[in-house]
């Protein structure tokens, strides 16, 4: 990304670039947790409509494909067009999510609104990534980057987080379940909008204007077994994450014989407060450590999510543990597979090669999901989740020799956010 003009500072003000900083947060942060704010209520819709949960697990499905649409045709885009002209269409197309939610409660509709709030975190990871960057270095000018990295991270992950939270409190203690969580997140979205519009615009817009061509996805031939093991683990990171988003409710709901839509919420944001926390507590790790603590605390952690469903009593505690070290699993793998691309990829082609790694990861947000959705029409939700938890051991095992054998000296990685998409 080109640097902020040095002609800015005769535009709007350091104060104006300040409040821009954080209504773009706002923004990030409202339309992650859209992007996950169903899922306690995926067994509400259950009983309502009779779906199974193979149907369940397509709709939540619809929400990678609807990132990965735009992660390859727009989430680039805001290098030509500008930040404020792409972030806000991503705002106004998460609201439309919301309120085809709202609107449309039946099957077609929650398929359309979560393509639709998909294509949003598709733009805005990028965009909202690098503007809330731009925007620091005018505010704070003196200041190093990393407030910048720590709010993109936070609001990254942490709203992922935070929307199955809303939507669990509010579907155990509110009225209206099924629709005040997506009024409060169209509030916010409002509220977002109008502030990313009276944002300044921190890019300068080449000339002339390149001509539109997707993301390009490029794998680095100096280290292709090694880049394809590091998307092999994004895979695994990303599919740990979406079997808890996508199935915890019914897991918990079935399994564990524990239906509050709040404790659905809350394990879920209790997964990404995890990956959030090992994103900005290892600053200074190595990629190697990075990966070698991200492999054993996934396995570790789904291994705990099979023993609290397959004890004689199935094990609440269990279970959450198991989900807080799946997400610290997750959160430090991805971390080191993120590094681990940056590392191989030539500069020139460093977007083309992290596109490949991102496109690995929303398809371990989906496959999984719509695996153990397919075997639990055949099996039960224990033998479908060791299914999962046998697969996952055998992934690491396989990929962990050749990651972890980089005869390299390691290096250091910033959280995933400061680069993501």
């Amino acid at each position: 990304m080109s640097s902020t003009s040095t002609n800015l500072s005769a535009g709007p003000s350091a104060r104006a670039h300040g409040r821009g900083f954080w209504a773009v947060a706002l923004a990030f942060l409202a339309i992650m947790a859209l992007g996950t704010l169903p899922s306690p209520l995926y067994p509400l819709y259950q009983q309502q409509d009779h779906f199974s949960t193979f149907t369940i697990t397509l709709i939540y499905s619809a929400y990678a494909a609807g990132v990965l649409v735009s992660l390859f045709t727009a989430g680039h885009i805001s290098d030509w067009h500008g930040r404020r002209r792409v972030l806000a269409p991503a705002v106004a197309v998460s609201a439309l999510s919301a309120l085809v939610f709202l609107l449309w409660p039946e099957l077609p509709g929650l398929v359309v609104a979560r393509v639709l709030g998909g294509m949003a975190v598709g733009v805005v990871a990028a965009t909202a990534t690098v503007w809330l960057a731009e925007l620091h270095r005018v505010h704070r000018p003196e200041a190093t980057p990393r407030r910048a990295q720590l709010v993109a991270s936070v609001a990254n992950l942490g709203g992922l987080g935070l929307g199955p939270l809303i939507a669990g409190l509010l579907a155990e203690y509110a009225p209206h379940p099924l629709r005040l969580p997506y009024v409060v997140l169209l509030v916010a979205l409002a509220l977002a909008l109008v502030g990313v519009l009276l944002s300044p615009d921190s890019r300068e817009l080449p000339n002339p204007r390149p001509r539109y061509r997707p993301q390009r996805i490029s794998v680095p031939a100096a280290a292709r077994s090694r880049f394809y093991a590091a998307l092999a683990g994004a895979f695994l990171a990303y599919g740990g994450l979406g079997v808890l988003v996508g199935l915890s409710g019914t897991f918990l709901a079935g399994t564990l014989h524990h239906p509050s839509r709040a404790l659905a919420g809350a394990a879920v944001f209790l997964v990404f407060a995890a990956g959030v926390a090992v994103q900005l507590t290892t600053l200074n790790w190595s990629i190697r450590r990075s990966l070698a603590v991200g492999m054993v605390g996934l396995v570790a952690g789904v291994g705990l999510l099979v023993l609290a469903a397959w004890l004689p009593t199935p094990s609440l505690t269990v279970f959450l543990i198991g989900g807080v070290l799946t997400g610290v699993g997750a959160g430090a793998l991805f971390k080191g597979t993120l590094g681990t691309a940056v590392a191989l990829s030539a500069p020139e082609s460093r977007a083309e090669a992290l596109a490949g790694l991102f496109l690995a990861g929303y398809l371990g947000l989906s496959v999984p999901v719509i695996g153990i959705g397919i075997a639990l029409q055949q099996v039960s939700a224990r033998l479908a989740l060791l299914g999962f938890a046998v697969l996952v051991t055998l992934g690491v095992v396989a990929v962990a020799r050749r990651l972890l054998d980089d005869p390299r000296p390691a290096t250091a990685v910033r959280p995933m956010a400061t680069t993501q998409h």
